[in-house]
């Protein structure tokens, strides 16, 4: 019999697998849900929605560069706990992750979920995921992830262990590598929201624009006086967000373009990846004592 998607959908969401294992595994059964649903189980892929409901917020940011630095990858990973974060075996699966990106090249995290693994041919991403689940028992998400592939060089940098890490792109001509590691650094640091100023958005530059207008009519200036004013701190908001007129937080007397100049007249950040660990997610606060006691039945 014909296998619907909606079927698949439902047995994905009731089993926590991978779509191309719910298909098969409808296809094995012939469209049977409950013995889907046990065939799945018996290949130990539905191991993982016992965990799925759980929050995953902790985890690490991680990057790999290829040898030449035409390319790089930068993933977040989660997991349930910080301790288990600093194991060797979701560290392992983290890099392997990132692995996986940075060869496969996937346009988004479906795509990245159904292929083929590069460590493992045979399997999908998906079903090493649950595996990861299964041995190391706790619920983990592919969160997101960048890819970079550029005919300059790209650069990585992560800091503190994997609580926050970059991905950057130069261009140009000159020791690209040198300064591309102080630049993502920085950018780690100062968190810049775009790149340049053209890449302010319209209705944001027009909301700072009313912010310090208000603010300077409610001075009494006069509207000549406050269209000034209104030039300056738009300057110093550009200054603020935009990457390449930031001061570079290892020498404030130096913004990042001229860093950049220094090293080749040409040189500039094409763009940049910024991610901070588990930013946007909502953590469970937690008792743990009274979780504990909780699992001793008490």
């Amino acid at each position: 019999m014909a296998i619907t998607a909606a079927q698949v959908n439902e047995l994905r969401k009731s089993t926590g697998a991978g779509m191309l294992d719910c298909k098969k595994a409808l296809e094995e059964t012939g469209g049977d849900m409950e013995k889907a649903v046990d065939f799945l189980r018996k290949k130990g892929l539905a191991a993982a929605a016992k965990k799925a409901g759980r929050a995953a917020t902790e985890g690490i940011v991680a990057a790999v560069v290829a040898a030449d630095g035409k390319s790089g990858a930068l993933v977040e990973v989660n997991s349930e706990t910080d301790f288990v974060a600093k194991t060797d075996k979701f560290q392992a699966f983290v890099a392997d992750v990132a692995n996986q990106v940075l060869v496969a090249a996937p346009a988004d995290n479906d795509a990245l979920f159904a292929q083929d693994a590069v460590k493992e041919p045979g399997k999908n991403v998906q079903t090493t995921l649950n595996e990861a689940i299964a041995v190391i028992g706790e619920n983990l998400q592919i969160r997101r992830f960048a890819r970079f592939a550029s005919t300059g060089f790209v650069g990585s940098y992560i800091h503190a262990g994997g609580k926050i890490g970059v991905l950057v792109e130069l261009s140009g001509n000159g020791d690209l590598a040198g300064v591309a590691r102080d630049v993502a650094m920085h950018i780690a640091a100062a968190a810049p929201q775009f790149t340049r100023r053209e890449e302010v958005c319209s209705d944001v530059l027009e909301r700072e624009k009313e912010i310090y207008r208000d603010k300077a009519k409610q001075s009494g200036k006069p509207d000549n006086i406050v269209e000034k004013i209104i030039e300056g701190q738009i300057g110093k908001f550009y200054g603020e967000v935009c990457l390449l007129e930031q001061c570079f937080v290892k020498d404030p007397d130096k913004t990042i373009t001229q860093v950049l100049k220094a090293v080749g007249a040409d040189v500039t950040v094409n763009r940049f990846a910024r991610f901070v660990l588990g930013e946007g997610l909502e953590k469970k606060e937690s008792d743990f004592a009274a979780e504990v006691a909780a699992a001793a039945g008490n």
